[in-house]
């Protein structure tokens, strides 16, 4: 395809002297007068740009607050400075299951397999790894949370774990943050719960 030239056309004087320089050389058809005044000056032609339609503005969604960390709460049985060191990421942790990735049923059957293997161990401070799970267009802030980051709390409430479980917390960043639990399991008292 031919570029178009976006020069300025010419003036009137101009366009009469490129006219006698093009024509000096012609011979004229027999019976036919040399014709020496320029042709009228050509109108630059309309550049007709296609019009682009407007760009299309979607609306951009405001991101959706982070939903509450899972507060460490002293109970029956947990006294406020443990509640505290557990919130703070400062107690040392003794096992760790890393449940992103995987579908609802096979978190929920491997998390069931861990707190019971953890509990009869002895073991007390414990890591889940949920994953951040945070989808767009979410309405509430419930809805924004990955399924998994949903339920492993609602796991731990129901039996059997609720029997197991001290109390739960929002990791530290070093630890995985909002995509992570510390969970501080009862001791074992003269046999299972």
């Amino acid at each position: 395809m031919a570029k178009r030239r976006t020069d300025p056309p010419p003036d009137a004087g101009e366009a009469a002297r490129l006219w006698r320089d093009v024509t000096r050389d012609t011979v004229p058809l027999k019976g036919r007068r040399p014709r020496i005044e320029p042709p009228p000056p050509a109108q630059p032609a309309a550049v007709s740009t296609p019009a682009r339609p407007p760009p299309i503005r979607r609306p951009v969604p405001t991101p959706m607050p982070a939903p509450p960390p899972v507060a460490a709460e002293p109970g029956p049985g947990l006294d406020k400075r443990t509640a505290e060191r557990l919130r703070r990421g400062q107690l040392p942790i003794e096992a760790s299951l890393d449940l992103h990735g995987m579908t609802q049923d096979q978190a929920h059957r491997a998390l069931d397999r861990f707190m019971a293997d953890q509990y009869n161990r002895g073991r007390r401070v414990l890591l889940l790894i949920t994953g951040r799970g945070f989808k767009t267009g979410a309405r509430t802030p419930e809805e924004s949370m990955g399924v998994l980051r949903r339920m492993v709390p609602r796991w731990l409430k129901e039996a059997p774990h609720r029997a197991r479980v001290l109390s739960t917390a929002s990791a530290q960043p070093k630890d995985g943050g909002v995509g992570a639990l510390y969970v501080l399991l009862r001791r074992e008292r003269g046999g299972r719960p």
